[in-house]
């Protein structure tokens, strides 16, 4: 203590500076302080890009003249020759276009990792066209650092360390908690990448995980 005391200019600033380096580790690298703060969300369903399809222009009905005014007919020996009158044709039936119905192609339960929970429901949803969209609901896990949404080869359960190994990034985890939506490329086989996984890059570990059947 003595030697605290002699050496207090010195030891200060020293304090300060590992005070400081042991907080950026802390905060800054390893992101301890999303362990005690939960990010809720509360997304609507996906909103596709072909919505509720327009009917078709209508053509219009062909112009239907009136008949000619006809004048009083010159005194003449024979009858006057009458044309027909023109013939009306009817305004074509218009079909209405088919409403795009959204249905669910693959879906699955979300299951723990290691020491971290994991909890709801994940399902691939389409509208028939190209586009797809994954959706989480009822869903939670521990919140961490750096968390991404991945579409892997490995299943569910398999070892933690092979989630990265071939995988598609769908980007940042929108919460930890709640519904959300991710948009899935169109050239993604989900017959191959069959698999969410909620992966924190920062730790190379997985939170939770869910196979999509």
């Amino acid at each position: 203590m003595s030697w605290i005391r002699r050496n207090l200019k010195v030891v200060l600033p020293l304090s300060v500076v590992v005070l400081a380096g042991v907080a950026f580790l802390a905060f800054g690298v390893f992101g301890v302080q999303t362990l005690f703060i939960d990010d809720k969300v509360d997304e609507d369903g996906p909103v596709f890009a072909s919505g509720v399809a327009a009917a078709p222009d209508v053509t219009e009905a062909p112009v239907v003249t009136e008949a000619p005014v006809v004048t009083e007919a010159p005194v003449v020996t024979e009858a006057p020759v009458v044309t027909e009158a023109p013939v009306v044709t009817e305004a074509p039936v218009v079909t209405e276009s088919p409403v795009p119905q959204i249905v669910t192609l693959a879906e699955g339960s979300f299951i723990p990792r290691g020491r971290y929970s994991g909890e709801g429901n994940a399902a691939v949803l389409a509208d028939g066209s190209e586009q797809r969209f994954l959706r989480f609901e009822n869903f939670s896990t521990d919140n961490g650092p750096d968390l991404r949404v991945y579409l892997s080869n490995s299943d569910a359960n398999a070892d933690g360390g092979t989630f990265d190994d071939d995988f598609i990034d769908l980007g940042v985890l929108t919460g930890n908690i709640g519904d959300q939506n991710y948009e899935i490329p169109p050239d993604v086989d989900l017959s191959i990448y069959d698999t969410v996984v909620v992966w924190c890059v920062r730790f190379s570990t997985p939170f939770t995980a869910a196979d999509l059947v």
